[in-house]
C-alpha cells in the first residue's frame, strides 16, 4: 500500500533564554542567520522533503510576527497552519498540540533552530518512510549536549541517552524526526520528566524498545547546525555566508525551492520575484528566472 503523504510540523516556540538579551525583542526563530530568518531553514528542509502541509507552532507573543512573515503559505504552494504553545513544556508537546493536524498521516517534526545543508540523506529517508519512527544521527566530536545514539556492530540503534556525561558514541540526535500517525497516542500518554517536560527521547525510546526505530547516520556531505546559542548562531551565519559566496547559490531560498520542486509555476514565481524591493535577494531570484528560461 502506498504510504500517505507526509505532513510537517515546525516547533518555533520556547523562551530562547540561551540567546538573551536578543530574544527580549523577538523569538530566536525570527533572528537572521546570515541573510534569512532562521525559520526559513527549517521550512526549506520540509519543502525539500516534498512536504506542503505544514503546522507552525509558536508562542502567543510571536504568532502575529510569523503570520506576517509567511502568511498562509499559498504564495509558495504550501498550506500553512498555526498553533500556539502556551508554555515551553518539551519537544514532544508539539505532537500533542498538533494531534488534530496530523490526523492519520505520517509527520516530520523539525525544531525551528535546526539547519541542515545537503539534504539527500533526509530526502531519501522521507521518500522511503514506511512506518515506525526515524531519527537522524550526526557525528560530533563532543555530543554531550544532545541525545546520543548508541549503535551495535551491524548499525542497529540500541539506546538513546539524553545529554550523557560519558557518551557511548559520537552520534548526536538532530532536531528532525519522522513518525507514523500513531505517535499522537504515544505523545498523549507521556508523563512529564523531572524537568517538567514531555521528552522527545521518551517517544524515540518507545519505538526503540518495539524494534521500530530507524536511526539514519548522516553522511559527511551533510552539515547540521543548531543555532540555539550565541556561538552556534554566529557559526551558522558564517557557514551559510561562506557557502553562498563561494557557490553563488542561496541556501534555504524558499521561493526558489517552491519553484524547483514544482509547488508553483513560472507565473507564480514571477509574481514572487516582483514583490521584494531592490535587494541582493531579489537579484538572486531574477537570476534564477533567467537561468530557468535559458535552460528551456
Amino acid at each position: 500500500m502506498k504510504q500517505a503523504s507526509m505532513k510537517g510540523i515546525i516547533l518555533a516556540g520556547g523562551s530562547g533564554s540561551r540567546l538573551y538579551p536578543v530574544t527580549q525583542v523577538t523569538c530566536k526563530q525570527l533572528l537572521p542567520v546570515y541573510d534569512k530568518p532562521m525559520i526559513y531553514y527549517a521550512l526549506a528542509t520540509l519543502m525539500q522533503l516534498g512536504i506542503k502541509d505544514i503546522l507552525i507552532i509558536t508562542t502567543p507573543d510571536d504568532l502575529a510576527a510569523f503570520q506576517h512573515l509567511l502568511g498562509d503559505g499559498s504564495r509558495l504552494g504550501l498550506g500553512l497552519s498555526w498553533a500556539v504553545q502556551e508554555k515551553p513544556e518539551g519537544i514532544a508537546q508539539a505532537l500533542v498540540i498538533g494531534a488534530s493536524f496530523i490526523d492519520d498521516r505520517p509527520v516530520a517534526l523539525i525544531l525551528g533552530d535546526n539547519i541542515f545543508y545537503g539534504a539527500d540523506d533526509l530526502v531519501g529517508a522521507g521518500r522511503n518512510f514506511d512506518g515506525g519512527a526515524v531519527v537522524f544521527g550526526y557525528y560530533m566530536k563532543d555530543p554531550r549536549r544532545y541525545g546520543v545514539i548508541e549503535f551495535e556492530a551491524g548499525g542497529r540503534p540500541v539506546s538513546i541517552v539524553e545529554k550523557p556525561e560519558k557518551p557511548k558514541s559520537n552520534f548526536a540526535v538532530t532536531g528532525l524526526y519522522m513518525y507514523e500517525p500513531g505517535v499522537v497516542d504515544i505523545a498523549a500518554g507521556l508523563k512529564p520528566s523531572r524537568r517538567g517536560e514531555l521528552e522527545i527521547s521518551d517517544i524515540n525510546n518507545h519505538y526503540l524498545r518495539e524494534g521500530r526505530l530507524k536511526a539514519v547516520r548522516l553522511s559527511r556531505g551533510v552539515a547540521w547546525l543548531d543555532a540555539g546559542t550565541h556561538d552556534s548562531l554566529l557559526a551558522a551565519g558564517n557557514f551559510i555566508a561562506t557557502i553562498e559566496k563561494r557557490q553563488g547559490v542561496k541556501i534555504a531560498c524558499i521561493e526558489e525551492i517552491a519553484f524547483r520542486m514544482g509547488f508553483i509555476d513560472r507565473k507564480q514565481f514571477v509574481s514572487l520575484v516582483s514583490k521584494p524591493t531592490n535587494s541582493a535577494y531579489k537579484e538572486y531570484l531574477l537570476e534564477i528566472l533567467k537561468d530557468v528560461d535559458h535552460e528551456k
